[in-house]
Parts: C-alpha cells; sequence; structure tokens
C-alpha cells in the first residue's frame, strides 16, 4: 500500500495527542494515510505493552486509518543508529510515503526528541541506492518522502504552519480515550502520571485552542518545517 502520509510516533498516543486532527482531515479529503509506532511503550508507568497495543487499535478505527503498525524496538534504549535506521528504511520504502510526520525535536520525553532524529535521518537515507534493505524477501527500491514535519508535544514550540482541526476535535478526544490505561479516568486507582491527571487534559485543550488562535481557528494543531517551504503561487498560502 502506497501512503500518501505516514506519521511516525515513538510510543503509542504520540499521534493521538499531537496530531490526529490533521491526520483525520486528510483522510477526509481522499488521502491514504498510516501511522507506524516504533515501541510498544513497554517502559510506561500505566498499563502493558499488549493493553496498548490493542488501545491503538481502537484509537486506529476511531482515526479511520488506513494502516498502522507497530515495529517494536526497544522502549527508552533505541538509537539512531544503523540498525534501527533499516527497520525504519524498509517501512518508508515500503509504504512510499510523500510526506512523513514525526516527533518534536525537542521534548520533555527523551524518546521524542531521538525517535525525531531517527525518523529525519532515516527518510534520507531511505533514498540511498547504496543502502540495502528487503521486505518479505523482497528487494526494495530506493525513496524519499517529499517532505518531513515535525509535530508539536509537551514542549511549546512556536509553530512554522498550523492546521485547522476544528471539525475533528471531539473525534480526536475520542481517540485520545481509547488510551484509558493512559489518561485520565476518574475512577482510576493507578499511579499518576504527567499524562494522567485531568489537568493534562485541560492542558491539550488550551494548547490547541492557543495554536488554533494563531490562525483563527477554535482548535489547531502545529508542526515544524525540516527544510523551507517552497510555493510557486502566493494564493496557496492564503
Amino acid at each position: 500500500m502506497k501512503l500518501d502520509i505516514l506519521a511516525i510516533a515513538s510510543h503509542p498516543d504520540d499521534i493521538e495527542i499531537a496530531c490526529a486532527g490533521t491526520l483525520m482531515h486528510h483522510i477526509q479529503n481522499g488521502y491514504k494515510v498510516g501511522v507506524l509506532d516504533l515501541t510498544r511503550g513497554e517502559m510506561g508507568t500505566r498499563g502493558t505493552p499488549e493493553l496498548r497495543l490493542e488501545e491503538a487499535k481502537q484509537a486506529s478505527s476511531i482515526l479511520g486509518l488506513h494502516m498502522r503498525e507497530n515495529i517494536g524496538i526497544a522502549d527508552c534504549y533505541f538509537q539512531n543508529d544503523e540498525s534501527h535506521q533499516l527497520k525504519v528504511i524498509e517501512q518508508i520504502r515500503r509504504f512510499q510515503p510523500d510526506i512523513v510526520l514525526c516527533n518534536a525535536p525537542d521534548d520533555r520525553h527523551p524518546d521524542h526528541g531521538k525517535g525525531s532524529r531517527l525518523v529525519v535521518d532515516s527518510c534520507f537515507y531511505a533514498g540511498l541506492s547504496k543502502i540495502k534493505s528487503t521486505c518479505l524477501g523482497h528487494k526494495q527500491e530506493a525513496w524519499r518522502p517529499k517532505q518531513v514535519f515535525h509535530y508539536i508535544q509537551d514542549k511549546f514550540l512556536v509553530p512554522d504552519f498550523v492546521v485547522d482541526i476544528t471539525p475533528f476535535w471531539e473525534r480526536k478526544t475520542m481517540a485520545l480515550r481509547a488510551f484509558g490505561s493512559q489518561f485520565y479516568q476518574p475512577n482510576s486507582t493507578g499511579a499518576q502520571t504527567h499524562i494522567s491527571t485531568e489537568t493534562f487534559w485541560l492542558f491539550l485543550e488550551a494548547r490547541a485552542r492557543e495554536t488554533g488562535h494563531y490562525i483563527g481557528a477554535t482548535y489547531g494543531e502545529g508542526f515544524l518545517k525540516t527544510r523551507m517551504l517552497a510555493s510557486k503561487n502566493l494564493f496557496d498560502l492564503v
């Protein structure tokens, strides 16, 4: 399956927090969109890897994704090295996305910055024909996405551009609630984490409202570019 957009995340639920509305917007407009989770989030305080995989399936159904897979590299301990790059290169060449979305370049969780660098480098290397990779026993052809963008996560980073997600806000929150092991549950007796409090829900809405305010929208999701954006027509920017 060739994808138009592939969103890659260090952990299950990164996508739902940071760019779910943008993905739904493009799916509604006829684009093929998928998600690749790098780890199973097995080092997280709450939940289990198996439960988080089930939660990711539920969230994917709400988002209407065309595919979602998890390549199962080690949570916390993965590196931006040859072996991990080859795993990501294989998936980039397999799905041939025109646009890749990846973690914030700098964030509270170290895995987000690491995942960001791993994906950016792998997207470049995937276009080098002398780097060999196979998928299901078949030799893969080189493929480099046209653009790689960072979604914004916990730390506030001034976006380079914003997508209006107002029509998709309610479904975005539904997808987040699918990760019941991770986010606020009134009757939960588990250990509290940074994202399991009711305050974090308020933060997510405030962030989306602030980001939307940049473009005169109720809710928005912001992104950072990895290289200069180009336009042949100023009206494409209006």
